[in-house]
């Protein structure tokens, strides 16, 4: 259940989600650190994060298999989101790799299954196998991710391609140029755009523009940054964190709301796009 207090998108999909959720992109990596990533990731569920995004990618496996440990026995709470490596990307190699996601995570089904980036297998070989995935129940649905304007027009016109219901990108106050096109793009069509690194990885906590914003509120820049993405419509921002006080703490940002002169500062110190740029990845 979503906590009633937290911001929500509901995907094309049907399912309604936390705006903001939990990543794991580096979790997995150190044996020493499981015990930490884990209890912060139940804390982030407790706290009503229920939105997990992870990937065959991080740590190769070692990520999911650190979210199958924190949503052992809770899974019925959890909207759980994994990827397949490009490489992987072929119609039998797509179906071979969710099933190892689904091993690793310990659960039967994935809620949201993403293309990671784009790679050298056919858009149509790769929609085939999410669809088929769908129709077994093995995934409620599918998206992709790191997905530029020219590229979602051309899943657009592969059979399935219209299912597509997120595109996760690279997006935070210092990386604005999805703002120029593609989020309006996926936001006039329902497309969600899930903002991994929301936070640039932690550098933006030192910009004296959020500093100088979240004092007059009591909050963190952090928490600035991430309130100024989920001030967009159909926006999910996954910041990652093994700190449960960190976890915490991102999710008061979703209580915080910007006023017309904040975001207005915000403009100021980070300019929003005035041209199409290359779609930015981390």
């Amino acid at each position: 259940m979503i906590d009633d207090t937290l911001p929500t998108v509901t995907l094309s999909s049907g399912a309604t989600v936390p705006a903001l959720g939990l990543g794991t992109w580096h979790m997995g990596e150190d044996p020493a650190q499981a015990a930490q990533e884990v209890a912060a990731l139940q804390a982030g569920l407790d706290l009503g994060l229920t939105l997990v995004d992870t990937a065959e990618m991080y740590a190769e496996g070692g990520a999911e298999e650190i979210v199958g440990e924190a949503i052992d026995g809770r899974r019925d709470e959890v909207f759980l989101v994994s990827k397949v490596y490009p490489w992987n990307a072929s119609h039998e190699g797509t179906i071979a790799a969710c099933e190892r996601s689904l091993e690793r995570l310990r659960t039967d089904r994935l809620d949201l299954y993403l293309l990671h980036w784009r790679g050298e297998h056919p858009l149509a070989e790769t929609v085939g196998a999410l669809e088929e995935l769908r129709s077994q129940g093995k995934i409620g649905a599918w998206g992709v991710s790191n997905f530029d304007v020219d590229d979602m027009e051309e899943l657009m016109d592969v059979p399935g391609g219209e299912n597509c219901t997120v595109n996760q990108v690279l997006y935070n106050l210092s990386r604005r140029g999805v703002e120029y096109d593609l989020l309006p793009w996926c936001q006039e069509r329902g497309i969600a755009v899930m903002a991994y690194s929301p936070i640039e990885q932690g550098r933006l906590i030192h910009s004296e523009a959020l500093a100088r914003i979240a004092k007059a509120y009591q909050a963190t820049p952090a928490q600035v940054a991430l309130a100024f993405l989920l001030e967009r419509e159909g926006v999910i921002a996954i910041p990652k964190s093994a700190n449960t006080s960190r976890v915490a703490e991102n999710c008061e940002a979703a209580r915080l709301e910007l006023t017309e002169e904040d975001l207005q500062a915000l403009d100021a110190a980070f300019p929003p796009p005035a041209k199409k740029t290359p779609l930015a990845m981390l």
